[in-house]
């Protein structure tokens, strides 16, 4: 059997006296696509502050196989229509590791994969100012993409998007996930969502946790908290 990229065995963590987790356990198979749901404040930004390095447990362990490349797509942000970047040069800010003063020959070939791969090479010079919201998160995506993660991490990329616009980013991580065996976590509020792309989810909710098949989920049975949060993303 194939060893999970992920294993979170008996995680616990907290602050002063307020604790999140205790004794969290679950796995994230490779190649697979997991909603992490949750109402405000049970602690999803905690557990992927955890699994990106930036937070320590206070107990347990997280363990990732020696080959995961993580890949981050933050929450939508809107830019202003001024903003003077290009697509392009906007994912290529994610190369900027270095000092040289231009891209080398593999950064750019990188650069035409990511775009090629988001279907954003056709408009890769259209100012990021004008682009639409769907266009200006795909290059969110397409710079976590240019390092070739084998991981990526969704946290609440969907969030304020229009329905339409949601459906065609998470069809376009969907269609990643299956083609490059991208392992794929998604935080959302978005229960419909999460039943509709993902393979299983993890709810956290106060003091309990649970993964199960996404399959099993039946969103009238979730916490008021969740289905209100639903209601509030639908509404975008």
């Amino acid at each position: 059997m194939t060893a999970p990229l992920l294993t979170v065995d008996h995680l616990s963590f907290g602050f002063r006296d307020r604790p999140l987790y205790e004794d969290l356990s679950f796995t994230l198979p490779r190649g697979s696509m997991t909603s992490l749901i949750g109402a405000n404040g049970v602690g999803k930004t905690t557990l992927v502050r955890l699994l990106m390095g930036e937070l320590q447990p206070t107990a347990g362990t997280i363990t990732f196989t020696a080959d995961m490349k993580l890949g981050y797509v933050p929450q939508f942000r809107n830019i202003d229509s001024e903003f003077p970047l290009t697509i392009a040069s906007f994912v290529q800010l994610n190369q900027l590791g270095h000092g040289f003063p231009w891209h080398t020959k593999r950064e750019k070939a990188a650069l035409h994969q990511a775009l090629t791969q988001t279907h954003l090479l056709e408009r890769r010079t259209l100012a990021m100012g004008r682009a639409s919201g769907g266009e200006k998160q795909k290059a969110y995506l397409a710079q976590a993409l240019l390092t070739q993660p084998n991981f990526l991490i969704l946290d609440e990329a969907t969030a304020s998007l229009d329905v339409n616009t949601k459906e065609e980013l998470m069809g376009l991580v969907k269609e990643l996930n299956e083609t490059l065996g991208l392992t794929v976590l998604f935080v959302t509020h978005d229960l419909g969502l999460a039943k509709a792309y993902t393979d299983q989810y993890l709810l956290l909710t106060p003091g309990h946790y649970e993964m199960r098949a996404t399959a099993q989920m039946d969103i009238a049975t979730m916490p008021d908290e969740l289905k209100s949060g639903e209601e509030e993303e639908a509404a975008h």
